[in-house]
C-alpha cells in the first residue's frame, strides 16, 4: 500500500525535484522508517489514514530505538517531504505532520580546520609516490574550492579554465556553478595532471576525469574518506575529520576574511542562503574566543 506511494515520491524527487541519488535515498530511507514502525505495531493503515497520534507513537518509538534529536528532526523532515507530494498529487487531504513539532536540536557548528592544521595533514602524505602527489592535489582542491566529496570525484578535466581562474562543478541537483581556483590548488592539479596521470593507462569512461586510481579508473567516494582518515590518525589532531570538514574550513575561511555571505553561498552552491548562514555563527564563535582569549577583563 505505501511501496506505489514512495515509489511515485521517488520519481517526483528525481525527476521533477531533480535531487542527487544521495539525497533521493535518504528520503526514501526517512519515509521507510514509519512503515517499519506501523508494520512493528501491527497497524495496517495508509497514508491517507495517518494522524497526529499515530506520529506521537511514532516519535516515541525511534526515541526508544536510540535515535539522536538530529536524526529525529531528519526523519521528520523527510515525512513532511513525502506529504508535501502527497498533497499535491491530491492522494490525501490533509497533512498529519503539520502539526507536529520536531525535536529541538540545537545549533550544531561544523569542525573547521585552521591553515597550520590543513599543512599538518597535507605534511603527512609520502610526495615519494604518484598516489601521493595526486593526493596532495586532492586536498589543495578540497581546501581551496570548497568543493562536496561527489564534486571532486566527478571534477571533468574539460571543466577546468585555469586561464580565467575558474573550474566548473556539477553539484546537487546536476546544478553546474563556477568556482574561482586558487593558485595553490591550481598549480598542484596542473603538476598532477601535466607530470603524474599521463603514466596511468586510462580505463574507458573515465579519459575525461580529473583524478584517477592506479588502475586508470575514477577515484571513489569511499577512497576519499579513507585517504583522509589515514592522514587525519598520522598527524595527530583529535577532530573528526573528513571531505567535507575541508568545505567547512573553505567557507569559514571566507567568512572570517570578510567576504560577502551571497559570493560564499554561490561558490558553495547552496540552494538558500540560510543555509550558508552557519558560518556566520562560526565567525561569531570565532570573534569571542578571541575576545576570552586576548582581552584582559576576559582572562
Amino acid at each position: 500500500m505505501w511501496n506505489s506511494y514512495i515509489n511515485g515520491f521517488k520519481a517526483y524527487l528525481e525527476f521533477e525535484k531533480s535531487l542527487s541519488a544521495n539525497s533521493v535515498e535518504a528520503y526514501l530511507h526517512d519515509v521507510a522508517k514509519i512503515t517499519q514502525f506501523l508494520e512493528a505495531e501491527g497497524l495496517d493503515i495508509g497514508p491517507e489514514k495517518l494522524e497526529l497520534r499515530h506520529l506521537q507513537s511514532f516519535f516515541r518509538w525511534i526515541t526508544e530505538l536510540g535515535m539522536t534529536a538530529r536524526t529525529q528532526a531528519r526523519v521528520i523532515s523527510g515525512l513532511r517531504a513525502f506529504y508535501r507530494y502527497l498533497l499535491l498529487e491530491n492522494i490525501v487531504k490533509q497533512d498529519p505532520t503539520e502539526n507536529f513539532d520536531s525535536p529541538k536540536t540545537g545549533l550544531k557548528l561544523p569542525v573547521t580546520l585552521n591553515v597550520h592544521e590543513v599543512d599538518l595533514l597535507i605534511a603527512q602524505i609520502d610526495l615519494s609516490t604518484p598516489e601521493g602527489k595526486r593526493n596532495k592535489a586532492i586536498l589543495e582542491t578540497l581546501y581551496g574550492c570548497g568543493l562536496r566529496v561527489s564534486e571532486l570525484v566527478n571534477l571533468k578535466i574539460s571543466n577546468l579554465h585555469f586561464r580565467e581562474g575558474f573550474i566548473k562543478v556539477t553539484g546537487k541537483g546536476d546544478k553546474e556553478r563556477l568556482v574561482p581556483v586558487g593558485h595553490i590548488a591550481q598549480a598542484e592539479m596542473s603538476y598532477y595532471l601535466n607530470d603524474i596521470r599521463p603514466g596511468i593507462p586510462v580505463k574507458k569512461g573515465a579519459e575525461d576525469i580529473v583524478f584517477l586510481n592506479r588502475r586508470g579508473a575514477g577515484l571513489t567516494r569511499e577512497m576519499i574518506f579513507t585517504i583522509i582518515k589515514r592522514l587525519a590518525i598520522g598527524s595527530g589532531l583529535k577532530k573528526r575529520i573528513s571531505p567535507h570538514t575541508f568545505r567547512h574550513s573553505f567557507a569559514t575561511d571566507l567568512v572570517e576574511g570578510g567576504a560577502d555571505l551571497r559570493a560564499v553561498q554561490e561558490m558553495l552552491g547552496h540552494e538558500s542562503i540560510t543555509t550558508t548562514e552557519i558560518y556566520t555563527h562560526l565567525d561569531r564563535e570565532f570573534l569571542r574566543s578571541t575576545i576570552i582569549q586576548y582581552h584582559p577583563r576576559s582572562r
